[in-house]
């Protein structure tokens, strides 16, 4: 189990199992073992076969919804990003061996239990999702996925680099105290990222039924846009359920069409400058700031529009997307 793991399996995850057919009900485990690091970047090939697919159609239909220097400022974000992934995963392992100490349950691995985690990995990734719309210290992270103006695959790429500092992984921390294998979370908590590359696009409406169940290009299309009907709309990661229950849903309305970006007046195309453009404000803030509770909004509140931006109606819903 988790807790019995040693330092080898610390960056391991399950790639499959198989049944004993000689035991009815018995699943026998053998393991095929990829470091958690690179599930991500094992499946980029498919995901660069999509984005030169969209930008051929695009270009083909005079769409233009690439710009190249948006795409490789998306391109270097994403290696950023899974730079930082891969040393706050040398830190936080141990840490999560050490919980998974404390488990509640031993749970082994099984189709039930996997489908369970599933489940409850893309339960949290939601409310994690939208605490990163409220809490200004999360949204300084993804507020980097937000900041394009433009709406394409490779803003799937446009991730941040300082997510492990935000706490992004806080919200993994119950599923390793149920009980859940730390490796088998963390490849959970891969596969849905690799899923949601998938509704980066303008293309698709809606998918019939399966869009009351999952998440879609339409719904994703909405999370993205700045208009004041979309804002702080559709978190969902795989299953767009959780808006749904928790009244965070809304349709793409084909009357409102899809304005991308933040409402601060911010476009950059410099990694480094859309990385820390939120922590730079941040800083400032909590320097201005007087006294203990003044200091802790500047940190912890709602996020905080720019006095600059042209879109009041938007500012006073707190400037996140």
């Amino acid at each position: 189990m988790a807790q019995k793991q040693g330092a080898d399996g610390f960056s391991k995850v399950l790639a499959w199992r198989k049944v004993d057919s000689c035991a009815f009900g018995n699943v026998v485990m053998r393991y095929s073992v990829i470091p958690v690091e690179l599930i991500l970047i094992l499946a980029s090939p498919v995901f660069f076969i999509f984005i030169a697919y969209e930008w051929y159609q695009s270009e083909r239909m005079q769409q233009h919804i690439y710009q190249w220097r948006d795409s490789l400022a998306n391109l270097i974000l994403a290696a950023m990003h899974q730079a930082g992934d891969a040393v706050s995963l040398i830190l936080l392992l141990p840490f999560f061996y050490w919980l998974s100490s404390f488990a509640i349950f031993d749970l082994p691995f099984n189709t039930l239990n996997l489908f369970i985690l599933f489940v409850l990995q893309d339960f949290l990734y939601y409310w994690f999702h939208r605490a990163s719309h409220s809490v200004r210290w999360l949204w300084a992270s993804h507020v980097v996925h937000h900041s394009s103006r433009l709406m394409n695959f490779s803003t799937a790429f446009r991730q941040s680099l300082t997510y492990p500092i935000s706490g992004m992984w806080l919200f993994w921390t119950p599923l390793v105290l149920l009980g859940f294998d730390v490796k088998l979370v963390l490849a959970v908590v891969a596969i849905n990222l690799a899923f949601q590359f998938f509704v980066h696009t303008r293309w698709g409406k809606h998918w019939g039924p399966l869009g009351l169940i999952f998440n879609t290009p339409s719904w994703h299309r909405v999370h993205h846009a700045c208009n004041p009907v979309y804002i702080d709309k559709n978190f969902a990661g795989v299953l767009v359920i959780w808006d749904r229950l928790f009244g965070s849903f809304e349709p793409e309305h084909a009357d409102i069409p899809c304005e991308y970006g933040i409402t601060d007046n911010f476009e950059s195309v410099n990694p480094w400058t859309i990385t820390f453009y939120e922590w730079r404000r941040i800083w400032a803030d909590f320097c201005q700031n007087r006294g203990v509770m003044a200091k802790l909004r500047a940190l912890f509140g709602a996020p905080k529009p720019r006095l600059d931006t042209q879109q009041s109606a938007t500012s006073e819903q707190g400037g996140s997307v």
